[in-house]
């Protein structure tokens, strides 16, 4: 990672603010984005502390033009872009009945939309470096989610996206990982969007038996190391997509049933 320039979009909290550490220790030139301003800033000043070269924009991934000056200015700023990590996401929690159809348009335009017009933007620089291309998507791209439709739409939708654009670049020496942490520790939860578009403010899971952001950001940092193409992360995320591939009925049902437990869950009877 020596010198490479990495550019991780989301990077203000959770898996983003460690991958910035992660590969950032790694000698890389780290670029984060996010669009609040001041939690950049707190990022960037403890990047720096620890020795790593930042480079930090504000910016909304869900607006193209927003992140057209972020390839712009990456370039600008080192001439080059080795590794783009998709991270920038936002979840929602409610039932489809009760949810406004503008909850989960806008949990697609930044989950998705915003993978797209990133990837797209960067690409022909990736292509000149023969570089990575990163899509943290989650397990929730492979088995849908009760109380979740919008944000499983959104991780199918990126799943299916870099699927193709892997195959596209197939001879180009571009590198494609699609990246599944399961429940991870981070503030998703907590920013979350109810069914009419609110921040819920709390989470609905014990945060502290999950994978910390750290160790996630770790195995993903191999895997670009090792240019995989897929990484699944923990033992019931691996269960969960083995299972919903070959016994689908019972995934439902296993599924259906682990979430019910979720604290306030709409699913309990």
């Amino acid at each position: 990672m020596k010198n490479k320039v990495v550019l991780i979009t989301g990077a203000s909290s959770g898996i983003g603010r460690a991958l910035a550490f992660a590969f950032g220790r790694e000698g890389a030139h780290i670029v984060i984005c996010g669009r609040k301003a001041d939690a950049l800033q707190t990022v960037t000043s403890e990047l720096k502390q620890a020795g790593i070269d930042v480079f930090a924009i504000t910016a909304d991934v869900s607006v193209e033009t927003d992140v057209k000056r972020l390839i712009e200015q990456t370039i600008a700023q080192y001439g080059h872009l080795d590794i783009l990590i998709n991270n920038a996401g936002i979840s929602m929690r409610s039932m489809l009945i009760d949810t406004d159809p503008s909850v989960i348009q806008k949990v697609m335009d930044i989950n998705f939309m915003g993978t797209v017009y990133a990837t797209r933007h960067a690409l022909p620089f990736l292509i000149e470096s023969k570089g990575s291309i990163v899509g943290i998507s989650s397990i929730a791209g492979y088995r849908g989610l009760p109380v979740r439709s919008g944000y499983s739409a959104s991780k199918f939708a990126m799943n299916g996206f870099l699927e193709a654009v892997r195959t596209e670049l197939l001879h180009t020496g571009v590198h494609v990982l699609t990246a599944c942490p399961g429940f991870t520790a981070s503030n998703i939860r907590y920013s979350a969007l109810d069914a009419h578009g609110n921040a819920k403010g709390e989470t609905m899971r014990d945060e502290n038996n999950m994978m910390s952001a750290e160790e996630c950001a770790d195995h993903i940092l191999k895997a670009v190391k090792s240019r995989k193409r897929e990484l699944i992360l923990t033992t019931q995320g691996k269960l969960t997509v083995f299972i919903n591939k070959w016994l689908p009925s019972l995934a439902d049902k296993l599924v259906y049933n682990t979430l019910a437990k979720e604290k306030d869950s709409p699913l309990r009877k």
